[in-house]
């Protein structure tokens, strides 16, 4: 995801990586601990904190709500009680506090770019409000499109701006943004809009050559980014047709929305309150000219800001206290049509408070576990279970996905098996971007399926959707992995080397 956090020409990722926008040669670091000091964690050890933290989850999100009516849980109390048992389980294998504590801190630094876009992301809501940018979009989505093939179309739309600027956190911030709200003013479930969005976001990020992710995964598997993108196109354009044709069908079924007479009404209550113009394109398109040409995201979300809060000085006759009070708390409609109101009333910085404590919570969980060594132990007793070609690319997908799971971020969910199974691969005689392929399909495409991974925590708060709610129609998301596992299973697309003379083919690794 192209300068989703920070510009990844020079963008620091898990285990001392650093990587550029094209396949770079890979400078590791050397290790925070030397490995001779430490007594290696045993499996079983490694997994109770995440057995500590799927129980914490159960209780909090599925037990409590039910014995106590009006209990609304998160994952932050379970993510710092897991956080402290894995602290606990490295202390008694000899990691001092000084290295967990350290651990914790490199994780949470590799999650301040993400951080930091959230918050200009909130004020960005903001100042496109109060400034009429996301009004207009609505105004015109109104005229142009009906709930019959809205889905379809916002995935499309969302593919085509994340394959060309690389980044599906951009996209999901500006075009996604303003579809939920059309999506909303149509009728349609927010939740299925939000689906939509990921799935196109995250097809064009992961098919895009200008995406840090397709960029690194090829680097840690030792191949080239062109084989790997052509190779992803076996999985990943069956995996998007399917999701395009299942949204059809969704769009088939539902409700025709809003009738003539209530979209003119609800268009109506827009122009009144706001002056929807070509003017207000000049934001959106503006950040796009600006990603595609590769401005790290920060500056170019900064820039989205002020051309909102100009927008609303200018044509919207804002004060600037009011465009200061959007991009700090939020932009509050007050339309008198209840239903516009609730619409058009969201953003601010403010209103990512608890989305940036949730992504503190889990990196400091995974930032405990990555930096023990616990996760590697996990990822090589899965290393076990590969007897075949099958298992080994289906053992990679679950892993990466897995340390999606437990370690809340798709960098070290790409870096951590791409560096522990890359010898695997070879003895086996598969070629390398059989790995790239399988670490993007289980890495990239599951993290906005966890609502405490960065992404998953990202998407939740762009577009004001729970991840769990959005998880069953991010259809992409969902597909993409089971689809390249079966094609393990059947030998589809299965790219073969001769097995190095030194090394046994076939067989355990």
């Amino acid at each position: 995801m192209l300068a989703e956090r920070g510009d990844p020409r020079c963008a620091r990722t898990p285990l001392g990586i650093f990587r550029a926008s094209t396949p770079p040669a890979i400078a590791v670091a050397s290790p925070r601990v030397p490995a001779t000091t430490l007594r290696p964690i045993p499996p079983l050890w490694a997994l109770v904190p995440v057995v500590a933290l799927i129980g914490a989850l159960t209780v909090v999100i599925v037990v409590l709500p039910r014995v106590s009516p009006g209990y609304e849980g998160t994952g932050h109390l379970p993510l710092a009680f897991a956080a402290a048992v894995a602290a606990a389980v490295a202390r008694g294998f000899g990691r001092s506090w000084d290295e967990i504590e350290t651990g914790i801190i490199e994780a949470i630094k590799l999650a301040m770019n993400a951080v930091l876009i959230l918050c200009v992301i909130g004020m960005l809501m903001g100042t496109w409000l109060v400034g009429g940018v996301v009004p207009a979009l609505v105004y015109w989505g109104l005229e142009l499109l009906a709930p019959s093939y809205f889905l379809p179309t916002t995935c499309l739309v969302c593919s085509i701006v994340a394959l060309t600027s690389g980044s599906s956190w951009s996209t999901a911030g500006t075009v996604g943004l303003a579809l939920v709200g059309v999506g909303e003013a149509l009728g349609v479930d927010p939740a299925m809009t939000a689906g939509a969005v990921v799935s196109g976001a995250y097809f064009g990020d992961k098919l895009s050559p200008m995406s840090d992710t397709t960029n690194l995964a090829p680097a840690m598997a030792g191949t080239d980014l062109f084989s790997h993108v052509r190779h992803m196109s076996w999985t990943t354009l069956p995996s998007w047709l399917l999701a395009m044709l299942l949204y059809s069908v969704i769009g088939i079924g539902l409700a025709p929305g809003p009738t003539d007479g209530s979209v003119a009404q609800i268009q109506a209550v827009i122009a009144a309150n706001f002056h929807p113009g070509i003017v207000h394109l000049v934001p959106p398109l503006a950040v796009l000219v600006m990603v595609v040409r590769k401005i790290p995201a920060l500056p170019t979300l900064v820039a989205g800001v002020a051309l909102g809060g100009i927008l609303g000085l200018a044509f919207e006759h804002a004060t600037l206290a009011d465009v200061l009070t959007a991009a700090g708390k939020g932009y509050a409609a007050n339309t008198g049509d209840k239903a516009v109101d609730a619409l058009l009333s969201r953003g601010g910085l403010a209103s990512m408070d608890r989305t940036v404590v949730l992504i503190l919570c889990a990196m400091s969980f995974g930032g405990v576990m990555e930096s023990s060594g616990m996760l590697e132990t996990l990822a090589s007793g899965l290393l076990r279970l590969a007897r075949g070609t099958a298992s080994l690319i289906g053992v990679t997908i679950l892993t990466a996905a897995g340390i999606n799971i437990v370690a809340a971020d798709q960098y070290i969910s790409i870096v951590v098996p791409g560096r522990m199974y890359a010898t695997a691969y070879r003895r086996m005689g598969l070629h390398p971007k059989n790995l790239s392929r399988a670490l993007e399909d289980g890495g990239t495409l599951t993290s906005p399926l966890v609502p405490w991974n960065t992404c998953g925590a990202f998407m939740a708060a762009t577009l004001m959707v729970p991840t769990v709610a959005y998880l069953p129609y991010a259809f992409l998301n969902l597909f993409n992995p089971l689809i390249s596992i079966a094609f393990a299973i059947f030998g589809i697309s299965i790219a073969r080397v001769a097995v190095p003379a030194d090394q046994p083919a076939g067989g355990q690794p």
